[in-house]
């Protein structure tokens, strides 16, 4: 008996599988904290393969767990079918074993922001996977030239800055550090377009284009909070409102985690010394008293389960 075939089956937005893309069919993406579940659930959307990398079992269990909830929600929104979900699903396998990419011809890290963390993975990398594969960092914020220092292959070494949420910003900066190859660049924002993004390309300086122009704005937010200028939900409308954004800078920084926002901000202030980049004491105070943002239900503002605004 023929399989049945549902209506929601002909209604997937997903793109099938394409003949000839021979280095696209496999990727290893490092790390399923919420940008790694970003990346692979977008890779994936495009019908390409994930092997997902985590450092143990329980993270392992957990990032996946949290991307099946992400995309629930999206069917929630009408973004997807349950459908789509198996389908996405079926193509991210997750393991703990590293040495499970060394077939890859792009890996894609996006831990912590850690230099030695990233260093290592690279360095691991590149002791048993193929030596020409294409090595991308999502940092926001550290130098790849000097993560390419510690590669075998320093022109395979490049970034792909992601922004949160992954699966919906159309945007990736694509950062050449200094001894990226046009060759390495090309290959990299193919894959960008394969996976339905829009590269803009990014040479290698502290914060690129993204974080370091808008770290400046949620910095002076919290200022005008903390100073007692206005109340957290009239900041965020006043600047939604009266400047045609999606989100108010407080929200865009619950939504960043503003553990990441303190980390970017201290690294840009190291970097370029510009009064601008130093964090404000309120952000400090809050990430001190474990108040991260929307990962973890409350920071300027509260979220329930689904990181909807309380």
């Amino acid at each position: 008996m023929a399989e049945k075939l549902k209506f929601e089956d002909l209604q997937s937005p997903l793109m099938a599988p394409r003949k000839g893309d021979d280095n696209f069919q496999t990727v290893g993406v490092i790390g399923l904290g919420v940008m790694g579940q970003g990346i692979a659930e977008t890779i994936a959307t495009a019908g390409i393969e994930v092997i997902g990398i985590e450092k143990n079992e329980e993270a392992l269990k957990n990032g996946l767990e949290c991307l099946s909830r992400a995309i629930d929600n999206e069917i929630k929104r009408w973004a997807k079918t349950t459908s789509d979900k198996r389908a996405i699903l079926s193509r991210i396998r997750g393991t703990t074993d590293i040495t499970e990419l060394k077939e890859c011809d792009i890996i894609i890290e996006a831990v912590d922001e850690n230099f030695d963390l990233k260093k290592k993975l690279i360095d691991a990398f590149y002791s048993f996977g193929k030596e020409d594969a294409v090595f991308i960092s999502n940092t926001a914020t550290l130098s790849l030239s000097k993560l390419a220092q510690y590669s075998k292959r320093p022109d395979r070494i490049i970034g792909m800055h992601f922004l949160n949420p992954v699966p919906q910003v159309p945007l990736v900066e694509i950062v050449r550090g200094m001894q990226t190859s046009d060759e390495t660049f090309e290959h990299v924002k193919a894959f960008a377009e394969r996976i339905g993004k829009t590269p803009v390309e990014v040479f290698e300086y502290p914060g690129f284009i993204t974080t370091r122009t808008i770290l400046p704005m949620l910095n002076e937010g919290m200022h005008v909070l903390m100073e007692g200028i206005a109340k957290a939900e009239d900041i965020d409308t006043a600047m939604k409102l009266g400047y045609n954004m999606q989100a108010g800078p407080l929200e865009m920084a619950d939504a960043m985690g503003l553990d990441e926002v303190l980390a970017w901000m201290e690294t840009l202030f190291h970097e370029l010394g510009e009064p601008r980049y130093r964090p404000c004491p309120l952000l400090r105070r809050m990430v001190r008293e474990g108040r991260l943002g929307k990962k973890v239900g409350e920071g300027f503002f509260k979220y329930n389960d689904d990181g909807k605004r309380i």
